[in-house]
């Protein structure tokens, strides 16, 4: 007997969407947690709506738009840093700038693409409904690298986020770890566009790492906390969409968000009960 809630899943478009938002949950969770650390959310807004002049342009040009916004999304990570280094303006100033440029960009694409609202809400929300074979294949692809990078950078990592100056006395090369950073985070941007789209990317980025960072302090297991929210988040949406009839990439992010208020909550409530407990149980043991 199957249960009402699981009904969707017999279909096999909702399996690979539940599969891939799986896999995207899991690469976010493990970058999104580097990134509320280290305090990138708005780089990762930038990237996410740098993307839109590439996949713009390939969808304009019948090309595969996966490629056009990675192409779009690396070319404006190396402009922030080209920017640092030779304009010599500050981090978040040069990702104002080129955010700002890019979103223009894109938009100018699309104004002078007569058949181009068709596409527009894919682009934004994503669908994740249309993962196919071949997109889990790649998503299994970027898992795996972000996973990989992760682990064999994870102290210098943690010795940029204490201080660029320890990093360089320990020899850990804090210009090569930023860059791994900023590279991981284009990577999941770019990965979870098919699924949320470019609006709302961010909020499967940094949620589910919030929502974990309640919990415990220990990296390794909020990344791991982190990842499991996120794969709640996605089921949770995917149930909401078939069931509402709504979005379903919005639905997965409104369910992120969800999560995160609800483990604050839950949290909170686990403070003050414990707190309560050990108000009571101090005199006696005194």
């Amino acid at each position: 007997m199957t249960l009402p809630l699981l009904a969707p899943f017999a279909l096999e478009f909702v399996q690979r969407g539940m599969l891939g938002g799986a896999l995207v949950a899991i690469l976010c969770g493990v970058v999104g947690t580097w990134v509320v650390i280290r305090g990138m959310a708005f780089l990762g807004e930038a990237l996410a709506h740098g993307m839109l002049p590439g996949v713009a342009l390939a969808t304009v040009l019948g090309l595969p738009v996966l490629a056009g916004g990675a192409l779009s999304a690396v070319a404006m990570s190396i402009g922030i840093g080209a920017l640092q280094r030779r304009a010599k303006l500050s981090y978040d100033t040069s990702i104002g700038l080129l955010f700002v440029s890019m979103l223009a960009l894109g938009v100018i694409i699309i104004s002078h693409s007569g058949s181009f609202a068709t596409d527009a809400t894919a682009i934004l929300f994503g669908d994740i409904l249309a993962i196919t074979s071949a997109d889990l294949v790649l998503l299994a692809a970027a898992a795996a690298i972000g996973l990989a990078v992760t682990c064999g950078f994870h102290r210098s990592f943690v010795a940029l986020a204490l201080d660029t100056r320890i990093a360089t006395v320990l020899g850990l090369r804090p210009r090569l770890a930023q860059a791994a950073l900023v590279g991981l985070v284009t990577l999941a941007v770019v990965a979870s566009y098919q699924a949320v789209g470019s609006m709302l990317v961010v909020g499967l980025l940094l949620a589910p790492a919030v929502a974990a960072g309640h919990w415990t302090t220990r990296i390794p297991t909020r990344m791991l906390l982190a990842c499991l929210f996120g794969i709640v988040a996605v089921f949770l949406g995917l149930v909401t969409s078939w069931f509402a009839a709504t979005a379903a990439g919005a639905s997965v992010a409104a369910a992120a968000i969800a999560l995160t208020c609800l483990s604050w909550i839950a949290r909170t409530a686990v403070t003050g009960i414990r707190s309560t407990a050990h108000a009571t149980t101090a005199p006696v043991a005194a």
